[in-house]
C-alpha cells in the first residue's frame, strides 16, 4: 500500500512538474513572438506562436496572436485557420470575429488582384485558362466576402457599443458592393 502511494505521489509530481515546465516554455515562446511582432518580423512570430500552440493548444490568445501575425504577413489561409481555431476555444471573444472578417475580406481582395495581374501578363493563347482561373477566384472571393460580412455582423451583434462600429459598418458595405459588382459580371 505504501509503495502504491509512493508511486502515485511520484507520478503526480512528475505531471505537475511537466505542466509547469510546459507553461514556462509556452510563455517564453509567446513573449519572443511579441518581440518579433513589434519588429515586424511576422514569419518568426508565426513560427514561435505555432510552436507555442504545439505545446498547448488551449490558449485562445495564442491563436489570436498567430492570426494577427499571419494577417500582417498576408498569409490569409493561416490567419483564417488560426482565428477559426481560436473561436472553437473561446467563441465569446469578439475580436476573433472582426479579425476573421478582415482576413477573409483581405484574402478576397488578394485573389482579385492576383487574377488582374496575371491577366495583364498573360498571352492570348492562355486566355481560356486565365478565364477559368478568374471565374474560380471570383467565386472564392465572393464566398470569402460573404463570410466576412457574417463575421463583421457577429462582431457588431456581440459588441453593439463598439468604438469602431462605423468602420465595421463601412467594411460590411464594401463587402456588399464587391459582391454586387462581381455578381453582375457573371
Amino acid at each position: 500500500m505504501k509503495k502504491a502511494l509512493l508511486i502515485a505521489s511520484v507520478l503526480f509530481i512528475a505531471v505537475v512538474s511537466t505542466a509547469c515546465i510546459n507553461n514556462i516554455a509556452v510563455q517564453e515562446l509567446n513573449n519572443k513572438a511579441a518581440e518579433y511582432m513589434q519588429k515586424g518580423d511576422y514569419e518568426s512570430a508565426m513560427n514561435r506562436l505555432q510552436a507555442s500552440i504545439d505545446l498547448d493548444a488551449s490558449m485562445y490568445e495564442t491563436h489570436y496572436n498567430l492570426g494577427i501575425a499571419a494577417l500582417n504577413a498576408k498569409k490569409y489561409d493561416k490567419a483564417i485557420e488560426a482565428f477559426e481555431n481560436g473561436i472553437k476555444i473561446k467563441p465569446d471573444y469578439t475580436n476573433f470575429y472582426y479579425s476573421l472578417g478582415a482576413a477573409q475580406s483581405s484574402y478576397a481582395d488578394e485573389l482579385t488582384e492576383e487574377v488582374s495581374a496575371e491577366a495583364a501578363d498573360s498571352e492570348s493563347e492562355a486566355i481560356e485558362d486565365e478565364t477559368s482561373k478568374t471565374e474560380d477566384n471570383d467565386i472564392k472571393a465572393i464566398e470569402l466576402k460573404q463570410s466576412a460580412i457574417s463575421n463583421f455582423t457577429k462582431y457588431l451583434e456581440m459588441n453593439p457599443d463598439a468604438e469602431d462600429k462605423e468602420t465595421v459598418e463601412e467594411l460590411i458595405e464594401d463587402c456588399n458592393t464587391y459582391i454586387k459588382e462581381k455578381s453582375v459580371k457573371e
